[in-house]
């Protein structure tokens, strides 16, 4: 996933509608993005400036998603502010800083100088709790979950939920999926969850194998040599071939493209054998790794 790649204008709106309906509890139904001259509309980044209409009004939007105490955060926001205010005069402009990081939040929300009186507001996540989002359960509450404080738990225990979740609430509605994936990726660039959740989605595949054509062919084979035998075998052979599929795609994204080499110890291995690669390939960091667990388990 490039830094620079941009991301879709409609994903944006939409998770400033979420952010502001659900953090900000603010009464809009509608966004449309602004493009102002300094705004960063890049994955890297989660800045959005939108124009929103609502019971409360029609005004421009400011978010920015911090995941540091910047100590010049007062003075770049505004910045913002007047380069918001000169491109799209007449509006008001309503600022808010997201702030997700570890430390205890210790950013000012403000400038107090002579001849100068500036504030905006500052949303803590550390304050907001994870756990009612989450029980809240709808695909918008469970994509912010990914900026709250996770209590304790691990960041991997805490995406594999988002993600299994937001699958059991989409059902059949790929793109529908497809979209709130698309957003949980670019929110959680600033918690550095991207090949978290990237592997976890890779893992979820596993549990929907039964769709994957190495699967139906190994029924069709079985069932061929007769019904319950065959169903047996087929499904076996359906499912290692499916599970063989993913720690292919799971092991090239970690490390790159596999050598012939590889690719050919990979298909000797067993199926509790590729159960255990499966689980073990997320703490590899080069060939290296996967060699030694090749030598160590004897294959």
């Amino acid at each position: 996933m490039g830094s620079k790649d941009v991301v879709s204008k409609d994903i944006l709106k939409r998770i400033a509608l979420d952010i502001a309906r659900v953090l900000l509890h603010l009464k809009v139904d509608f966004a449309e993005l602004l493009e102002t001259e300094h705004q960063r509309v890049e994955e890297r980044r989660a800045d959005v400036v939108v124009l929103v209409t609502g019971e409360d009004g029609r005004f421009i939007l400011h978010l920015e998603i911090q995941n540091d105490n910047e100590i010049k955060m007062p003075w770049r926001m505004l910045r913002y502010r007047s380069d918001i205010g000169l491109a799209h005069r007449g509006y008001d402009i309503q600022q808010y800083v997201i702030y997700i990081g570890k430390m205890s939040l210790a950013m000012a929300d403000g400038i107090e100088q002579t001849g100068l009186l500036y504030k905006y507001k500052i949303i803590d996540m550390h304050t907001v709790d994870c756990q009612s989002l989450l029980l809240h359960d709808t695909p918008d509450t469970l994509v912010l979950a990914i900026l709250c404080d996770f209590k304790g738990r691990s960041d991997r225990e805490v995406v594999r939920y988002i993600v299994h979740r937001l699958k059991e609430l989409t059902g059949e509605n790929e793109k529908s999926y497809r979209n709130y994936m698309r957003m949980l990726e670019v929110l959680s660039t600033n918690r550095l969850l991207e090949k978290v959740i990237e592997e976890e989605e890779a893992m979820l595949s596993q549990v929907d194998q039964t769709r994957l054509p190495s699967f139906r062919i190994g029924m069709q084979q079985g069932m061929q040599q007769g019904m319950q035998q065959g169903m047996r075998q087929g499904m076996q052979q359906g499912m290692q071939q499916g599970q063989l599929f993913i720690v292919k795609r799971l092991l090239a994204r970690r490390l790159g493209a596999l050598s012939i080499h590889h690719v050919a110890r990979l298909e000797e291995l067993s199926g509790d054998q590729l159960s255990a690669l499966s689980e073990a390939l997320l703490d590899f960091t080069s060939v290296a790794d996967f060699d030694g667990w090749l030598l160590s388990n004897e294959c």
